[in-house]
């Protein structure tokens, strides 16, 4: 049995609790949209799976249909997408980010998220 993009995908994002579909890799990344969401998420220390679309472009494609956004980065957390670059930034600002991962129960530094607030506000 072949598996489909979608089908790819979806295991992904269910087999990780926060998923990054971005160009390039958290330590590589290839965007600037892509760096800052990495950026984040790296600094509030976040354990997230990357996935560098680049590599393929079923994926890169498949993504945009499975969640009907049209760019990348996209993120997932506990099998949700989240939104895009600038969805996080706002969340992040926000302090919705830090709530949602709470609910969740994803891992992060507090401090840290305070930090980025800090110095953006």
């Amino acid at each position: 049995m072949t598996t489909t993009v979608e089908d790819q995908i979806k295991d992904t994002v269910t087999a990780n609790d926060v998923v990054l579909f971005m160009k390039g890799t958290k330590m590589m990344p290839q965007c600037g949209f892509s760096s800052r969401v990495a950026g984040v998420l790296n600094f509030m220390g976040v354990e997230f799976k990357d996935v560098n679309v680049l590599e393929d472009d079923g994926i890169r494609q498949g993504i945009k249909d499975f969640s009907d956004w049209p760019t990348i980065p996209q993120l997932y957390v506990k099998g949700e997408f989240v939104g895009g670059c600038d969805i996080i930034t706002e969340m992040t600002l926000s302090g919705e980010l830090d709530a949602l991962f709470e609910k969740e129960g994803v891992t992060f530094s507090k401090d840290a998220a305070d930090k980025i607030r800090a110095a953006n506000g």
